[in-house]
C-alpha cells in the first residue's frame, strides 16, 4: 500500500467527497462512473444516483474502449480484445473516494473508476492500474510522489462545428498578438477562466496560476499539485471543462502538442517531488553546496536513463514529434538536466525543501497523465534503486551541446518501448506488448497517408 503523508491543505471552496447515499439531497441528478483510456480521455457510463448506489460493486463496458485508437478504428489488432475473443466485458469499480460534483455541468456528479477482468483482477493495461503499480513501488521504497502539471492549448473563436467544416485551419485566435505574460491581451477572456476555475473547485481541482502564452491564441494554466492518482485524475477532468466551456461560448480548443507549422507547441510540463514515510520532502540537502540530496540526483539519473524507451508515453502522438524534435520550441534538448535552465529535459526548480522539484518538460500538453506519470515514477524508482549518476548538470543553451538522443518519431518510439527489458520488467508483457502495438498501428495510418506538404514540395519538381 501507498504511504500517506498529508496531502496539501485544503483551499476554501473546494469540495470534498461526495456521500453515495445522500447524491439527491446534494441536488445531484445524473451521474458519471469513469475511467481514462489510453488517449486520457474518459469513458464509462452514466445513470441516476439511485442506479449508481446498485453499481457500487462495478458496471460493465466493453473491452473495446481499452482496444481501439483514437478514432476507434476496428483495424488495430491486439491481443487484449477484439472479434477473436468476442469482445468481452470488463468491469469499472467506482474509487468512492473521487466521488464529487462536476461544477460546470448542472447536477452532475463524477466518480473515477479502476478497471477490472470479470475475474476482478485489476487489468494490466489499464492506464489507472498502471500509474498505481508504480506509485506502490515507490512506497515500497518509503517515499510517495506529489506532482503537479502545467497545460498549455490553443483556444479559438470558433465552434467545434466551425472548426471541423474549416479542417481545423484558419481559425481566429483569442489573442491577436504575441502577448506572453501581458494582462490586457486577457481581459476578453476572463469570463472564461473564471468560470471554468469556479466550475472545477468542487470537482477537487485546482488551478494555480494562469497567463496567456506566446503563441497566437495560447494559454497556459497549472494544476495545483497534489497525490500522482489525484493530479492524473484532476489533469483529465481539466481538459473535458475546458472543451466543455469553450464549446459553451462558441469557441473550440485543442490540447494538441503543436497544432501548426506556423505556431510553437503547447506543453505539458510535469514537476515532481518526493516524501518519506514522515512526510518530509527528501529532495533538498541543506548540508549540499546545490541543495541537492543524493536521492534527487539519483531520480534524475533514473529519468534521463530510461527517457528514450518511455518516450512512446512521454510524446504518445504523431503531432508530438513536431515539438520534441524542434530546438527552438523549448521542448526538451534529449537526456539532460540542470539548475531553472529551460532548454534542458529535467530542469531543477526550487530554493528550498518546501518549493524544490523537478520539472519534466518533454511531455506535450497530449499526454496521457496516467502513463506519463507512470513512465517517470519508474523511472524515478529505478534511478533510486540504482543509484544512477544524471551527470552534470548543463549550463547555458543545451541545444548547443552534444546530449544523447531520443527517438525522432512515433515509430522509433514504440520500437524502443517493445524492445525494452526494462518495460517488461517494470509494466508486464502484456502491457508493452499491447501500447507497443498502438504505436506501430498509429505510425503506419501516418506513413499510408500523402501529406499535403509531400504534394506541395513534389507534385511538379519530380
Amino acid at each position: 500500500m501507498s504511504v500517506e503523508p498529508s496531502p496539501p491543505s485544503p483551499l476554501p471552496g473546494v469540495g470534498a467527497p461526495l456521500d453515495p447515499e445522500g447524491l439527491e439531497l446534494a441536488g445531484i441528478e445524473t451521474v458519471i462512473v469513469a475511467a481514462p483510456d489510453m488517449q486520457g480521455r474518459l469513458f464509462g457510463r452514466r445513470m441516476s444516483p439511485s442506479m449508481f448506489l446498485s453499481k457500487i460493486g462495478g458496471i460493465e463496458v466493453c473491452t473495446c474502449t481499452l482496444a481501439w485508437d483514437i478514432e476507434q478504428e476496428l483495424e488495430l489488432q491486439v491481443d487484449f480484445a477484439g472479434f477473436h475473443n468476442g469482445w468481452p466485458d470488463m468491469r469499472l469499480v467506482p474509487d468512492l473516494a473521487t466521488l464529487r460534483p462536476l461544477g460546470w455541468l448542472d447536477g452532475v456528479a463524477l466518480c473515477f473508476a479502476d478497471v477490472q477482468g470479470e475475474d476482478g483482477v485489476p487489468l494490466p493495461i489499464a492506464p489507472r492500474n498502471l500509474l498505481r503499480t508504480q506509485i506502490d513501488r515507490l512506497a515500497g521504497l518509503g517515499y510517495e510522489p506529489y506532482v503537479g502539471t502545467e497545460l498549455e492549448f490553443f483556444l479559438y473563436r470558433a465552434t467545434p462545428d466551425e472548426a471541423r467544416a474549416r479542417g481545423y485551419r484558419d481559425l481566429p485566435p483569442t489573442t491577436r498578438h504575441h502577448a506572453d505574460y501581458l494582462i490586457a491581451a486577457g481581459n476578453e477572456t476572463e469570463d472564461f477562466f473564471r468560470r471554468l476555475r469556479k466550475g472545477l473547485e468542487p470537482a477537487g481541482v485546482v488551478l494555480e496560476l494562469g497567463q496567456i502564452e506566446w503563441g497566437l491564441g495560447q494559454w497556459e494554466i497549472g494544476i495545483r499539485y497534489d497525490r500522482a492518482l489525484s493530479t492524473a485524475d484532476a489533469h483529465v477532468l481539466f481538459k473535458m471543462a475546458v472543451k466543455d466551456l469553450a464549446a459553451r461560448d462558441g469557441m473550440v480548443a485543442t490540447f494538441m502538442a503543436r497544432p501548426s507549422t506556423g505556431e510553437i507547441g503547447s506543453s505539458g510540463h510535469v514537476h515532481c517531488s518526493l516524501r518519506d514515510r514522515e512526510g518530509e520532502r527528501v529532495f533538498h540537502d541543506a548540508t549540499a553546496e546545490d541543495r541537492l540530496s543524493d536521492l534527487y540526483r539519483w531520480a534524475v539519473g533514473g529519468i534521463l536513463d530510461h527517457a528514450p524507451e518511455m518516450m512512446v508515453w512521454y510524446a504518445p502522438t504523431i503531432n508530438s514529434y513536431r515539438r520534441v524534435s524542434r530546438d527552438e520550441l523549448v521542448a526538451g534538448a534529449g537526456c539532460t538536466w540542470g539548475y531553472d535552465n529551460r532548454t534542458v529535459s529535467v530542469r531543477t526548480i526550487g530554493n528550498d525543501a518546501d518549493d524544490l522539484r523537478l520539472e519534466f518538460r518533454l511531455p506535450g500538453a497530449d499526454h496521457n497523465p496516467y502513463l506519463t506519470f507512470a513512465a517517470l515514477l519508474a523511472s524515478i524508482a529505478e534511478g533510486i534503486e540504482r543509484r544512477t549518476d544524471p551527470g552534470p548538470p548543463r549550463l547555458g543553451n543545451a541545444y548547443d551541446q552534444d546530449r544523447p538522443p531520443l527517438p525522432s518519431d512515433l515509430g522509433k518510439a514504440g520500437a524502443l518501448f517493445g524492445a525494452s527489458g526494462t518495460a517488461r520488467r517494470w509494466f508486464g508483457d502484456e502491457a508493452v506488448g499491447h501500447y507497443t502495438k498502438v504505436a506501430e498501428f498509429e505510425w503506419d495510418q501516418f506513413m499510408a497517408q500523402v501529406t499535403d506538404w509531400e504534394i506541395q514540395r513534389y507534385f511538379e519538381q519530380i
